[in-house]
C-alpha cells in the first residue's frame, strides 16, 4: 500500500439525499482503510453507510436546497470541529459544483485540486458539455435546446423517435417530483409536456439523439488528472449491467482495457485544464463505431472501487496522496476485475474472486447486513410514491406530506444533537 499522511483527515460532502449511494461507502472504506480519519457530511438516516466502522465521524449535512454559500458554511463548521487542514471530496453533483464556486471561501481550510474555476460546473451542466466536446472534437450525440413546447415536439421529430431527454443541471432537481435526470420518451408529444416543467426542474430540458443501447456498447473511464495533469488511477470499464436498464447507473462492471475510450479521456481533460477526480460515460454507436461522450462527471463515480489496482491505488486514495505531497505508485491494473452492486444485481452478487461488492465485505460486515434491512422497505415507499403520482397526476408531488425522520445521535456531541444525520 502507498505511504499515505495519515495526519490529513478526509471530509466527504454528499448532498443528495440518497441512503443507497454505495459511492459513499466505497470511499469512507478506501480512505479508512489507510489509516485516514474519516469525516462524513451526509444524511444517513436510513443508510447502511453510517453503520461503517470507518466512518470516523458524522456531521449534520446542509439543509436541503442549500445554496453554495451555505453549503461552504456548513463546512466551514466541520472544519472547526475537525481542526486541521483536511481533504475536501463532494460525492455528487451539487456538491462538486458548490465547493468549485466557493473555492476561495473553503481554501483555507481544506485541500482541493487546483482545476480553473467555474470548470466543474460547465462539465456537469449537460448543455455546456456538448459545446466542450464540440470545441475539443470528443464525438457527442447531437443535442437541441428547444424553448417551449412546440419546439420540444420539432426538436424530438428532428432528431428521430425514440429521443432521450434530460434536464441541464440534474442536480437541482427536486425531490418528490418523480422528475428522473435522464428519460426515454416514445412520442413528440411527450417531448412537450415534458418542456412544460423546466421551472418546476431548475434547469432548461435538453434532448438528445438516443444511441441504440446494446451489448458491448456502454462504456465508462474513472481517474484521477493530478497537479501536473497527468492522469492517475482509474481506468476504462464495460457497463454488462445498469439499473434502471438502458439508461441507469452500473450494477454491475467490468475493468476491460479500451485504448480508445482512454485517449478520449485523456485528450478531453488535458484540453479543458481539468484537475481532480472524474467519471466519463460512453457509448460506441454501432453504425459509425465512434464512441460518444454522454457524462462528465467531475467526481468519483459510485463504482470507483472496481478500479482499485495491484498497488491498492484507486482514484480517491489517489486524490489523497496527491493533495498531501505524497509521491504515487507506478500503475499496476488489474483488467477482468469486477465490481457489482447488490441490490441492484441480487443474482451477479456471489462472491467470487477478482469481485467486489458495493456493501459486503469481510472487514466491514455492519453496512451488508443494514442493506437487506433497509432497501425493502425503501423501495416499497418507492412503488408507492410512484403509484400516487401516476394516479393523481403531475401536481400531485405538491401534495405529498413529508413524514417527520427519527434520527439518530449516538455518534454526534450534545451540541450537534439538533442537526445530525
Amino acid at each position: 500500500m502507498p505511504s499515505f499522511d495519515t495526519r490529513v483527515p478526509a471530509v466527504l460532502l454528499r448532498v443528495d439525499r440518497n441512503p443507497f449511494h454505495h459511492g459513499t461507502l466505497g470511499a469512507v472504506r478506501s480512505l479508512g482503510r489507510a489509516g485516514i480519519d474519516v469525516h462524513l457530511v451526509a444524511d444517513c438516516t436510513g443508510s447502511p453507510v453510517r453503520r461503517s466502522r470507518f466512518v470516523h465521524r458524522l456531521h449534520p449535512p446542509p439543509a436541503p436546497g442549500a445554496s453554495p454559500a451555505e453549503i461552504a458554511s456548513a463546512l466551514r463548521r466541520v472544519a472547526a470541529r475537525v481542526g486541521r487542514p483536511a481533504v475536501l471530496l463532494p460525492m455528487d453533483d451539487a456538491g462538486a459544483v458548490a465547493v468549485d464556486r466557493m473555492r476561495e471561501a473553503l481554501g483555507d481550510r481544506y485541500l482541493l485540486p487546483p482545476s480553473p474555476g467555474g470548470l466543474t460546473e460547465r462539465v456537469a451542466d449537460k448543455a455546456e458539455l456538448a459545446a466542450v466536446c464540440a470545441a475539443v472534437g470528443v464525438p457527442h450525440p447531437r443535442t437541441l435546446s428547444p424553448e417551449g413546447p412546440a419546439q420540444a415536439v420539432a426538436a424530438a421529430l428532428r432528431l428521430g423517435l425514440p429521443v432521450m431527454a434530460k434536464w441541464s443541471r440534474p442536480w437541482l432537481l427536486p425531490p418528490d417530483t418523480g422528475l428522473r435526470s435522464t428519460v426515454v420518451l416514445r412520442s413528440a408529444q411527450e417531448a412537450g409536456a415534458l418542456s412544460l416543467r423546466s421551472d418546476e426542474a431548475g434547469s432548461p430540458l435538453l434532448l438528445q439523439e438516443l444511441l441504440p443501447p446494446g451489448p458491448g456498447l456502454d462504456w465508462f473511464v474513472h481517474g484521477y488528472v493530478d497537479r501536473g495533469g497527468s492522469v492517475c488511477g482509474g481506468g476504462p470499464g464495460r457497463k454488462l449491467r445498469a439499473w434502471p436498464p438502458a439508461a441507469g447507473s452500473t450494477a454491475v462492471g467490468r475493468w476491460t482495457p479500451n485504448p480508445v475510450v482512454q485517449e478520449l479521456a485523456g485528450r478531453l481533460t488535458s484540453a479543458i485544464g481539468y484537475r481532480g477526480v472524474f467519471d466519463l460515460d460512453f457509448r460506441r454507436d454501432p453504425a459509425s463505431g465512434a464512441y460518444h461522450l454522454l457524462d462528465f462527471n467531475p467526481r468519483p463515480g459510485a463504482q470507483f472501487r472496481l478500479f482499485a489496482d495491484g498497488a491498492g491505488l484507486d482514484v480517491v486514495r489517489a486524490l489523497h496522496l496527491d493533495l498531501t505531497g505524497r509521491p504515487l505508485p507506478p500503475p499496476s491494473p488489474l483488467p477482468g476485475r469486477t465490481f457489482v452492486v447488490e441490490n441492484h444485481a441480487p443474482f451477479a452478487s456471489r462472491p467470487r474472486r477478482g469481485t467486489e461488492r458495493a456493501w459486503h465485505a469481510r472487514d466491514d460486515l455492519a453496512p451488508g447486513a443494514a442493506l437487506w434491512a433497509l432497501w425493502p422497505p425503501h423501495v416499497g415507499r418507492r412503488l408507492l410514491g410512484r403509484a400516487y403520482r401516476s394516479s393523481a397526476g403531475p401536481d400531485a408531488a405538491r401534495l405529498v406530506v413529508r413524514r417527520p425522520v427519527r434520527r439518530t445521535t449516538n455518534s454526534l456531541p450534545d451540541d450537534e444533537k439538533a442537526n445530525t444525520c
